[in-house]
């Protein structure tokens, strides 16, 4: 990228996070007229001046990132490691997901998928006599309410979803259609 098209994005950045050129100059430290003068292309600031002004955009933008608590489904449907597996099945078609946060004493402790069912199934086991501490995964990440969305997003890559903790309590779970939809 040339150093023409990195000036011209502070006006745009600028503008997407809603601030006034004074308003930018006051996070970088710098003036307004300089601010002014850079989005009009009539001056090429030297490297430190431009470098404050990056920092601070990014500073904001990083501010301005969703977190966990912003996008996550507050609705859990979960299920106690002693619940039979064939319950759990109704209870996921019931609902139409193809997970569940399984339990112990309030505190997450795995997950029953679509995936493990079928694995058990395919392995030949009775499901019918199953629990779901029997089949369940290894539980997904715990992260805290205040957990930025390019954290969720990564975890994401590997996990079917996340869940929300906050002081001990379940309050929430994040899943790849949650993130999607919040990029539109």
């Amino acid at each position: 990228m040339s150093t023409t098209h990195n000036l011209n994005e502070i006006k745009q950045i600028r503008k997407k996070l809603g601030l006034t050129q004074t308003q930018l100059a006051h996070k970088a430290s710098v003036s307004q007229s300089l601010i002014a003068k850079i989005e009009a292309e009539l001056l090429d600031p030297g490297y430190s001046k431009t470098k404050q002004i990056f920092d601070a955009l990014e500073q904001l933008t990083q501010n301005e990132e969703l977190s966990a608590v912003d996008i996550m489904n507050k609705k859990i449907i979960t299920a106690k490691t002693s619940d039979a597996v064939m319950d759990i099945i109704k209870i996921m078609k019931k609902y139409g997901i193809s997970q569940l946060p399984i339990l112990d004493n309030e505190k997450p402790v795995g997950l029953v998928t679509e995936h493990s069912v079928l694995d058990k199934v395919s392995e030949g086991i009775n499901l019918s006599t199953q629990k779901a501490q029997d089949i369940m995964e290894d539980c997904p990440p715990i992260v805290t309410p205040q957990t930025k969305m390019s954290v969720l997003s990564h975890l994401l890559k590997y996990f079917p979803i996340v869940l929300v903790v906050n002081k001990g309590k379940l309050e929430g779970l994040v899943s790849k259609a949650d993130v999607i939809v919040r990029m539109t």
